[in-house]
């Protein structure tokens, strides 16, 4: 696993900063398939609820979907990071909904998950720590190699904060809808505010990547305190 380029590595292979994150971001998401794989269960499950109003159905149509795509990935020998974090997902749902009997808290989880990412997130910008810079270290085998360089600083923070708006706009509709409990109208949140929301956000981070001209520059060298 080949870790991010150096400032100076990078201007052979690359002009910008926007060139070095988007090839990184682009492994780290997983690609196409790996946001459709995380898409499919939860949609199943939606569908299956709001057509048949059976519980028990719907959670069985989530989790055999989320099952079948992780069975096609371990026939293919591929990764399966992606399907198991699908599968996690819509386990929970059904732990929360079945010990409740309430469908509405099949989507709680959910509400309480993008509270707490839309926090994480947030603070990891305030704090220079922006995530997304983090995931591209994990993926290149190197934490803290893309804060060597500014530009990589400022792009990952404009990039987490694409990353909260989408969490936020779920919770800010999704809480009340839970408090009324109207199961009908989460699901169709859900699915609204779901992928189609994550790959709006995920196209303007492509926008601000492909516009993006950010010169690599090195850190600025440590004062010399030496008398």
């Amino acid at each position: 696993m080949t870790s991010l380029p150096s400032p100076a590595a990078a201007s052979v292979d690359a002009r910008t900063v926007e060139d070095v994150v988007r090839t990184q971001l682009s492994q780290a998401l997983g690609g196409r398939r790996g946001m459709v794989e995380g898409a499919v269960p939860t949609l199943g499950f939606t569908v299956s609820y709001l057509s048949t109003r059976e519980l028990r159905l719907a959670l069985g149509v989530g989790i055999a979907l989320a099952v079948c795509l992780l069975a096609v990935r371990l026939v293919q020998r591929q990764p399966v990071q992606f399907v198991v974090n699908s599968l996690v997902g819509i386990g929970v749902a059904a732990v929360f909904a079945s010990r409740s009997g309430k469908a509405e808290d099949v989507f709680l989880p959910g509400i309480v998950y993008n509270a707490v990412y839309a926090v994480v997130l947030t603070a990891s910008i305030l704090t220079r720590w922006p995530l997304v810079g983090v995931m591209i270290g994990s993926v290149t085998g190197d934490l803290t190699a893309w804060r060597s360089d500014p530009g990589v600083v400022r792009l990952c923070s404009r990039l987490t904060w694409l990353l909260v708006v989408p969490c936020a706009l779920r919770v800010a509709v999704q809480y009340p809808l839970y408090s009324a409990g109207e199961v009908g109208w989460l699901g169709v949140s859900k699915i609204a505010l779901g992928w189609p929301l994550q790959v709006a956000a995920l196209a303007a981070m492509v926008w601000l990547l492909a516009r993006g001209r950010t010169p690599l520059q090195p850190a600025p060298a440590p004062i010399d305190r030496a008398v």
